[in-house]
């Protein structure tokens, strides 16, 4: 309620102050103790399953043997050595521009064709939940089942892709998407974003639905085409959303492994050698477990970074 300060207003006025803000109150602390107490033992083992292998992985990468038994690499001298040699080895820098490449690619991809079908299951028509299921089902099939019927798809002989390219004319005889340097990683994205596109359709229609209805009316009657309403309401409305799911989806792409290991081993001629390959190949490839722990530390903390400044550029831009 407002109160009139009648001793500090002049003569004939009044003075209008501000209701005084209750008082914020802290929760009360009673039986966190407890709570904590009967956290203690799973926050104990989730922090032992998350930092003894961390723990494990720094130890290797500094060790100066190329061996695969633990309590001999254990025993070796620490060195940099294998820092020094793996950043200077053209083959790393060939897997991080093969890996870059293979991440822009499917991300921009999946999330035209997520934002594509997001944009659709956000109206209503027919059978509108049955197709919302049906576009979620390319993110809850097992990678292992992908892989075989991708596989299945892309094989030059018998696969059903190179029969219809074949049958409409666009091709006069088969091609082989895994085997031809030129096509092998366009081979491996196409699955890559069948899998990751219903992730976007996800995060895009849930941020869609916040929009209210309201706005699209008013633009409407001021004349809004399509294409306004969605550079002016849709897009703005969305963005921050849009961002965090490309993050997201390029975090996942990055590790990605099986399929490209299924179908190509990195090759041919390292056209689909990412990190996530070369650092299988280093360790059992070659069994160089300390390069490969090596690596896998830069990559992660290139990945850490990333992260860090994302969230940094974030914070500035919801300050402003």
């Amino acid at each position: 309620m407002i109160r009139i300060a009648e001793t500090a207003a002049p003569q004939g006025a009044v003075a209008l102050v501000p209701p005084t803000q209750p008082r914020h109150r802290s929760a009360p602390r009673e039986g966190h103790g407890f709570a904590l107490a009967l956290l203690a033992p799973s926050s104990t083992l989730i922090g032992a399953l998350l930092l003894v292998p961390l723990a494990l992985l720094l130890i290797i990468s500094l060790k100066s043997v190329k061996l695969g038994n633990i309590a001999l690499i254990l025993k070796a001298d620490f060195t940099w050595d294998n820092y020094i040699r793996v950043l200077s080895d053209p083959a790393t820098w060939h897997s991080l521009s093969i890996s870059g490449a293979y991440i822009l690619a499917s991300s921009i991809i999946a999330f035209g064709l997520g934002l594509g079908t997001a944009l659709i299951l956000n109206e209503k028509f027919p059978a509108q939940r049955l197709f919302r299921t049906l576009m979620l089902l390319p993110w809850a099939v097992p990678g292992i089942t992908a892989t075989i019927a991708f596989l299945w798809i892309l094989q030059p002989s018998f696969g059903v892709f190179n029969f219809m390219l074949r049958t409409l004319g666009f091709v006069a005889q088969d091609i082989n998407w895994f085997g031809d340097s030129r096509l092998a990683l366009a081979a491996v994205t196409f699955p890559t974003v069948w899998k990751t596109y219903p992730f976007f359709t996800i995060m895009l229609l849930a941020a869609l639905q916040t929009i209210p209805r309201e706005l699209y009316e008013a633009a409407s009657i001021d004349g809004a085409n399509e294409w306004r309403q969605f550079q002016w309401i849709t897009w703005p409305s969305i963005r921050r959303y849009a961002i965090v799911a490309l993050v997201f989806n390029a975090m996942y792409v990055f590790r990605e492994f099986d399929f490209i290991y299924a179908s190509t081993k990195g090759g041919p001629q390292g056209a689909t050698d990412t990190i996530a390959i070369r650092i299988y190949n280093l360790a059992f490839e070659t069994f160089d477990m300390a390069a490969a722990s090596a690596l896998g530390v830069l990559t992660f903390v290139l990945v850490a970074i990333s992260v860090l400044g994302f969230v940094r550029w974030q914070m500035k831009v919801e300050q402003r």
